[in-house]
């Protein structure tokens, strides 16, 4: 059984507020985004599907609302885009990528709203886990498949704490491998309880320093965090990653107080690299696919596996078995596999606690 329909939503740019006189800017930034990739305004008219009469009405309009040029066109060089088109493009990135969750987990808690409303509407999971790029691909997979799957996107502390309430079905949270394990499980171990519990393995993925492609700064390590010239932006409060950088950073000797931008928080792997991207900052923490698609340089420190932790007792339910099902799908495990700095060769494996942490079995969990 499919989805009759599936629900979605986007952020939009608006000029003058919300009332009639409203002029709304996607057509221009999804054309000056066409013309940053092509290089040229006829390869963005046809990416955009638009007339080349008609893409420079759009140019020249805007052009004239803000009182400066948004291109700048060399002979030798192509088209480029002017300093202003080019804040603008990097403000609707950074935009995305900090929105994106928020509205995806808004649409689907809207979807199995709805869903529950119509005839022969059956079970669904719930997921419950931080933004990443292998359950963002979860959720593209399922597309419109049953079980339904509805998500909200939380710290791995909160997830842990909603599948102990019975909250959700799955909890989604990355733990290190190497020096930092430990002090991460002893932060989860009072919602993971090796009688109740078993886990979901997801993937192993790179974690490390995002730096503007090239390394301009020179950096290498947690240690250069402390040097005036270096900016630093971080995760939100209570994030398993920002946890992670003070481990890191008290294992290099700094102190939280030396770093400058310590404070400045996004709340993705996605918008971490749009910040550094657009100029903002130097470096920051994340993922390597989200470093990759921004064009940024990596500096590897860390690989995390990620489980999602579920109760024993949903492993026999028809939406569990066929969810797994989707997990081990050669689709799912090649798409997972082929993300930048991705190990997809034990996704959708089983795992008791003991299987997966026996040290830290013999500590209570």
């Amino acid at each position: 059984m499919t989805y009759k329909f599936r629900i979605g939503l986007r952020p939009q740019w608006m000029l003058g507020g919300d009332g009639p006189a409203a002029v709304p800017l996607q057509d221009m930034l999804a054309l000056l985004a066409a013309i940053d990739a092509t290089g040229n305004i006829a390869g963005a008219c046809r990416a955009c599907g638009l007339s080349y009469r008609h893409a420079w009405g759009v140019l020249r309009r805007f052009e004239g609302i803000f009182g400066t040029q948004l291109l700048i066109t060399n002979r030798r060089q192509g088209t480029q885009l002017a300093p202003f088109a080019q804040r603008l493009l990097w403000a609707n990135r950074r935009i995305e990528a900090r929105l994106m969750p928020t509205l995806e987990s808004m649409a689907s808690e809207l979807q199995e709203e709805l869903e529950r409303l119509l005839p022969e509407s059956g079970p669904h999971l719930r997921l419950h886990a931080s933004h990443g790029f292998a359950v963002e691909s979860l959720m593209q997979h399922m597309g419109s498949r049953k079980p339904g799957l509805e998500l909200r996107y939380r710290t791995a502390s909160e997830a842990l704490a909603s599948l102990e309430r019975r909250e959700c079905d799955l909890a989604g949270f990355q733990v290190p491998l190497g020096d930092f394990e430990s002090p991460i499980m002893e932060r989860y171990a009072q919602w993971l309880h090796a009688d109740e519990n078993v886990l979901i393995h997801l993937a192993v993925r790179n974690t490390g320093l995002f730096v503007t492609a090239g390394n301009p700064k020179g950096i290498r390590g947690m240690a250069d965090l402390a040097r005036p010239d270096v900016r630093f932006v971080n995760r939100q409060i209570g994030s398993s990653t920002r946890h992670l950088v003070e481990l890191m950073l008290d294992r290099a000797g700094v102190s939280t107080g030396e770093v400058q931008g310590y404070d400045t928080n996004e709340f993705t792997h996605m918008a971490i690299a749009a910040h550094i991207a657009s100029g903002m900052a130097d470096t920051g923490m994340g993922v390597e696919t989200a470093a990759c698609r921004f064009g940024l340089d990596f500096i590897a420190l860390v690989r995390e596996r990620y489980f999602f932790a579920i109760r024993k007792s949903a492993l026999e339910t028809p939406a569990m078995r066929d969810l797994l099902s989707i997990m081990r799908s050669p689709d799912y495990v090649g798409y997972v596999g082929q993300l930048a700095g991705y190990d997809a060769r034990d996704t959708g494996r089983l795992q008791t606690l003991e299987e997966a942490f026996p040290s830290a079995a013999g500590a209570g969990i």
